[in-house]
Order: structure tokens, then sequence, then C-alpha cells
């Protein structure tokens, strides 16, 4: 049996005249039986007349797309049970709403153009641009060296962790900042959580919690090595 795959998109961020690439995308993963576009439905857009696809019409506010998109988003994964996500979409506020989807267990498809964040890309498990048949997996480069920090988190994680469970990210960050100084604060993310989902390809990083675990993936370092 296919799994279910909710489409949700930005209709304020995204163009109609990727529609039937969205539902391509979507269709690999499993039945798009809930495929929503999210948009002022009292102005003039190309989702009028996009096939396949139900119109929600989220006002005129400031990010009220947005808000709309990620209410539903949360209710299909807690309600519903919803195992796979296209999101499409090239803002970067929606960085959060992938990740949390992905602490609930969930797919999360990405889906935008070339001005895409980084951030948001990081947070998906694949991100797909508009344009580009292939997904796009945000593995460094065979050429690029892995990050001085990620080595470093990744002998800690090494040391502590117990039969391949990895290690709490509590402890990660304090033996990071009383061993090597680190200072997550002065990083683009902020915060450890941030950090370590962005980079899904090196880390496998467990549901929110005091006993959150992180571990890392060795193919990930050895692909990038």
């Amino acid at each position: 049996m296919k799994q279910h795959v909710a489409v949700l998109v930005d209709g304020d961020n995204i163009s109609g005249k990727h529609a039937a690439q969205i539902l391509s995308i979507a269709a690999e993963r499993g039945d798009t039986s809930i495929c929503r576009v999210y948009t002022d439905a009292q102005r003039p857009s190309d989702w009028h007349g996009a096939i396949g696809y139900r119109m929600f019409h989220a006002g005129t506010g400031k990010n009220a797309a947005d808000i709309l998109l990620a209410l539903d988003a949360m209710e299909l994964a807690i309600v519903k049970n919803v195992s796979c996500f296209v999101i499409a979409s090239s803002d970067g506020d929606f960085t959060h709403l992938a990740a949390r989807l992905r602490e609930y267990g969930a797919m999360v498809i990405g889906v935008g153009e070339a001005k895409a964040t980084r951030a948001f890309r990081g947070c998906c498990n694949e991100f797909m641009e508009l344009g580009i048949s292939k997904p796009m997996h945000l593995v460094p480069k065979r050429s690029e060296a892995i990050a001085m920090l990620d080595q470093k988190i990744r002998e800690m994680i090494s040391v502590h962790s117990k039969k391949g469970a990895g290690m709490r990210m509590a402890e990660l960050a304090s033996k990071m900042g009383s061993e090597h100084g680190v200072k997550i604060g002065t990083y683009p993310e902020k915060n450890w959580r941030s950090y370590l989902l962005a980079r899904p390809s090196l880390y496998d990083v467990g549901p929110r919690g005091p006993e959150a675990m992180v571990r890392f993936r060795q193919e990930g370092f050895a692909e990038a090595a």
C-alpha cells in the first residue's frame, strides 16, 4: 500500500506554472490525495487553473499563507498521521516547520526555486529544485573538506556513544563548550539542535526532550572525505 503524501504549496511564493512538476515529484513518493495550495484566492493567479489542487484562501494579511500552511501541516502530522510531506516554497520561514515535521517522524521533501535558503534545504530530507529533475541532497562536495567543528563533533560523539546509540545532545553541547570553547550562539543557527538538523547528511537527531540523542552518519562523513 502506498503511503499518503500531503502536498502543501505556498502559492504566494511559488508560481502555478510549476503545478505539474510539483505533482510529479509528489507522485513518486506515494498517494497524493492531499494536495493544497495556500494563497489569496481573490487575486489573479496561475493557481486558479491548476489541475489537481484544492485552493485554500489564506486572506490578505502578511504571512497569512505561511501560517495557514504550517497549521494544516502540523494537524495532518499529529491527527491524520501523514508520514510524508511535500512542502513547496522557497521561503526560509518554513525551516522550522520542516524540522518539526521530521521530529514527528515524517519525511519532508522540499520543493522550490534556486533562491531557496540553505537552512530550509538542510532541514528537509531531500530538496528538489524546480526545473531540475534530480534531488539535491545536502551532502558536502567531495572537494570540500568537512568543517573543523563537524570533525570535533564526530570525535566527541564517537567517544561518548554507547553501542552506536549516539550521545545526549545536552551533553554534547556542554562538552563542546568546556573542551573546545565552542559557543554555538555565534553560529548562524544559534543553537545546537538547529545546527545539527541543518546537516542531515552528517547527523541523525532524535525527538526533542532532555534525553534527545544525536549520532553521526558514517556515510555522510565518508562521502565528503
